[in-house]
């Protein structure tokens, strides 16, 4: 449910210390509830969180929100939308205080004609949210809204973040109503 990317990190952290000019990347932080970046918004910069917890959400017609997922270290963010030319897909959120690379577009853009090993990471980051999108999908088929709930919470737990009411629904897909069945449900 958190997704983690290390290698990504390892590799970012690196070019940041022998960086050339200070400005290709800069290391910034956000506090718990601002935004990284907003649906149909423009993203002025690829970023890649070092430290924190951030959502991913869609925000639908009718004003709904669905939790696509929780990314943590070494996830990147903005690199879609840039290599697309297209605005924000999703909302980006700090869930916990943030702290992460913000990369220029011109030097990300120069880096991807370049760089292999960052174009090997973005490859695998790639192929990894197609699978988990895929798992993740035939799980909520599979598996009841409790045994989710249930997974939902360990990750909280071990994670030490709080989700309100809303946030599980959103994660789960389903209504508070259905949420506070499920809930009850699980207490019995």
């Amino acid at each position: 449910m958190l997704k983690t990317n290390e290698s990504f990190l390892s590799y970012l952290s690196a070019l940041y210390e022998r960086q050339n000019r200070k400005e290709d990347i800069i290391l910034k932080n956000c506090a718990k509830g601002e935004r990284l970046l907003s649906q149909d918004g423009i993203a002025t910069k690829v970023m890649l969180v070092v430290d924190g917890i951030t959502k991913c959400y869609f925000t639908e017609d009718n004003d709904k929100e669905y939790i696509i997922e929780f990314l943590g270290k070494g996830e990147i963010i903005g690199e879609v939308e840039l290599i697309r030319n297209i605005p924000c897909l999703c909302t980006i959120e700090a869930m916990t205080d943030v702290s992460y690379f913000a990369i220029d577009k011109p030097y990300f853009s120069e880096l991807l004609k370049t760089d292999i090993q960052l174009n090997h990471l973005l490859l695998d980051s790639f192929a990894k949210r197609i699978v988990d999108t895929a798992s993740r999908a035939s799980y909520q088929q599979l598996y009841t809204v409790g045994h989710s709930l249930n997974k939902l919470m360990e990750l909280q737990t071990q994670q030490n973040v709080s989700l309100s009411k809303d946030e599980m629904a959103s994660y789960l897909g389903i209504t508070v109503r259905s949420l506070n069945r499920a809930m009850k449900d699980l207490q019995e």
